[in-house]
């Protein structure tokens, strides 16, 4: 962990990092959109705490705290992500699937490799 020197370490951030940024925004957004559209009703509430979740990471990330740790537990939060999304959903065709739908899965697959491929990089 290094200390940052500002609040923001956009100093030690690599390409890779602001790939993972960006991945984690488009399904932070995506989450936003679909938990307001959904509120009241309790799956609403879940998005947005999806969304939390997202926008922490990217959080803690910016500021330098504990990366190796965010981006091991990224990988599972993402992973279930598209898990409680199969398992609500049951697509059977590429038919079943919404353009948001396939961006935010494609998004959510690809922040995972970057998560891999960060934490592979910080931990020997």
């Amino acid at each position: 962990m290094a200390a940052a020197e500002g609040p923001i370490a956009l100093e030690s951030l690599t390409p890779v990092h602001w790939a993972a940024i960006a991945l984690a925004t488009v399904s932070a957004v995506v989450h936003l959109v679909l938990g307001v559209g959904f509120l009241p009703h309790w799956m609403g509430v879940a998005f947005l705490l999806a969304t939390a979740g997202f926008l922490l990471g990217i959080a803690l990330v910016l500021v330098d705290y504990r990366r190796p740790l965010v981006y091991l537990a990224g990988i599972p939060f993402t992973g279930a992500q598209i898990v409680f999304w199969y398992l609500a959903n049951e697509p059977t065709a590429v038919a079943d699937l919404s353009v948001p739908e396939v961006v935010d899965k494609v998004a959510q697959g690809l922040l995972i490799v970057a998560l891999v491929v960060l934490y592979r990089r910080e931990v020997p």
